[in-house]
This record gives C-alpha cells, structure tokens and sequence, in this order.
C-alpha cells in the first residue's frame, strides 16, 4: 500500500488506545505518527519508541486556547511538509485540531470511546463537546468507532448521522504466560488464595473508588490494582488493607498473576487491557459501558452489570464460591478472544478502509 498516512493523536499515553494506533503506524506502510508529550501524572507508552514520528510541541491533553493554537500551526506545518494523502485522527483532542486544517487530504477520525459519560466532565462541557464534534463531523469522509455500540451512542447525540461510518475492533497481541508463583513473587503480591486484579488509568472515567468499595466487602480476599494517574495517592491512601496498589505494571506479569479481572467504568470504547487478560485465560467482570458487551459474552466468558455496587458484588461472590466456573470461563475467554481480536483483522479492515476513502 502506498497511500502516506499521518495518524494524529494528543498523546500516547500508556493505554489501550496508544496500542492501538501504534499497531497501525507500524503494520500499515508508509504511516507516521505526529504527537504531543504526555503530562501530568501519565507515562508514555513503550510502544511509542518503536514509531516514526514526528513531535508537536504544544500538542496535549490539557485544554489551553493558546497551546492548542500553536499545536494547530505545528501540525499544519507537518501536513504541508509531509503532503500525506490521508489524515487520521484518534480521540476528541487530536480531532479537534487535526480536521480543522485545510487541505486536500482525506479526513479519518476513530472514537476510541467518547466523552458524553465522563463524569468530571460538567453538563456544559458535555453540550460543548457535542456542538464541536457535530461540527467537526461534517468535515470528516470516513468516522470509525472502535465498537458498534460506541458508534451507536455518539451517533445517538446527533453527531454524523450523514457521514460515513464503519466500526473496527482493535487487534491485540497475546501476551506471553508467566507461571502464576513467579508473576506473584515480581510484582510483591500474596502467594495465597485466589487474587483479583483491576488494572487501568487511575482517573475519574475508570471509576476506581467502585472497586476499593468491592473490596471493602470481601475483607478476606486480595486484590491488585496496578495503573497511574491523577488519583493514584489518593486510591493508595483509602485503600483497605486486602488491596495492594502497585502503580504501572507489565500487563503480561500482572494478567499472569491475577485469577480474574474486575473494571469497574464509567465509560470505555472497546478496552483492550480486558481483551488482553482474556487471551491471558481470565475471565472478567465487567460494567456496561462503552463497547465492553461486544468484548465479554455475558456467562460465556465473564459477566457484564451495571455500574453498581448492588450488581458487581453478587457476580464476584459467584466467581469466589467455584473455581471451576472460573476455569470454564477463563477458557472460552481465550478462545474467543484469540480469535475476534487478531491484529492482522485489524489492519486489513483499516487498509480496506483507507482504499475506499481515497475512490
């Protein structure tokens, strides 16, 4: 393929989103990659040393008029010099600045989820974020939404409803097995008894207090959370005594360590550190938000509740009173996710993508 791609996104921080668009400037040819720096309390992701890429100063996640002016005329620059066919853009930030620069190339940008159920967000910033994706729709040929359901809540708020759209799942690595013992020993956790993981940023939208309450409960089984960010003291401070916090961890040590996985969300796309601990033979529990239904098959390889205390509690207990249902799902996990989440179905879905656009 010969089309030039320039992928654009705020920041690669560490996630499942920086994964997924590093996996296709790297298996689609003659793509770059153009990004800010991360700030804050984030991290960048390994991923992004094995990129070409090109650096736009002001670029970020932080809202700042000027800031966010000077990275438009950087990323402008880039587009002039570079001339790629097509413009990609990922999340709302990089959409924002990336569509709104003229020129003839053809215009891309994937949801990796959406803002509309981020609670730090207030009602008015909501309605803001809505007129301004409405607007930027109509100037984008192609819309992609990382799930069918994501696509279906935004297109819900009115936004592209006229547009093209296509929904791409992410393609995932399976990570490599380490033998449950030596995960335990590395990461300096409880070799005893059955241990339940909860892995993600440690931000408002991943709701983390939810599982330090699930945990609270069932004061005699451990649980491990690993993740940065923002609340990361403050989550380490209230902790009950049964919940290690670790911060950022390798996922396949951490996934390897863990009996199953619990998120807890207020908001997702398709998460792919669940697909991860899936193809890693752990079932999951999970809050129904974003795409995660199109991730977990619901009694088949996990359960899906609401975002609720009341809901989450009595699947959990369910999982900790038999170790072979634990098993039985952990295996059609696997299975099921080895098979609907290949990176070669992800790259060959954006290639075919990219060809349409430019007909």
């Amino acid at each position: 393929m010969n089309t030039q791609v320039l992928h654009v996104i705020a920041r690669m921080n560490v996630g499942g989103t920086a994964r997924y668009v590093s996996e296709l400037v790297k298996e689609i040819p003659n793509s770059k990659l153009a990004t800010g720096f991360v700030q804050g309390f984030e991290i960048e992701d390994p991923s992004l040393g094995r990129l070409e890429i090109v650096r736009i100063p002001h670029l970020g996640r932080e809202i700042s008029p000027i800031k966010d002016f000077r990275a438009w005329l950087e990323l402008r620059r880039v587009i002039r010099q570079l001339k790629p066919a097509i413009v990609h853009t990922h999340t709302f930030k990089a959409g924002l600045i990336g569509r709104t620069i003229p020129g003839d190339h053809v215009r891309i940008h994937t949801f990796h989820g959406h803002l509309f159920d981020d609670r730090s967000f207030s009602a008015i910033q909501k309605r803001i974020i809505e007129r301004v994706e409405k607007f930027l729709a109509g100037r984008t040929d192609l819309i992609i939404s990382v799930g069918e359901k994501v696509g279906e809540e935004i297109r819900g708020k009115g936004i592209g409803l006229n547009r093209h759209w296509i929904s791409i799942a992410p393609g995932v690595k399976q990570l490599p097995q380490i033998e449950k013992f030596q995960a335990r020993r590395n990461l300096g956790l409880t070799q005893n008894g059955i241990l339940i993981g909860w892995m993600a940023r440690m931000a408002e939208v991943k709701n983390p207090f939810l599982f330090l309450e699930i945990a609270s409960k069932l004061q005699k089984i451990s649980f491990v959370m690993a993740g940065g960010g923002d609340l990361l003291e403050e989550v380490k401070a209230i902790a009950p005594e049964n919940v290690s916090v670790i911060g950022w961890a390798d996922a396949a040590t951490f996934w390897s360590a863990v009996d199953f996985a619990v998120s807890t969300s207020n908001n997702e796309g398709m998460p792919i550190s669940l697909i991860e601990a899936q193809m890693a033979g752990l079932p999951v529990v999970a809050t129904n938000v974003g795409s995660t239904t199109e991730v977990i098959e619901n009694g088949i390889t996990g359960y899906v509740t609401a975002n609720d205390l009341g809901q989450l509690l009595p699947v959990i207990r369910k999982l900790l009173l038999d170790r072979k249902l634990i098993n039985s799902l952990g295996k059609n996990a696997k299975k099921r996710s080895t098979s609907e989440f290949r990176i070669t179905k992800m790259i060959n879905a954006h290639k075919s993508a990219y060809l349409g656009s430019l007909k």
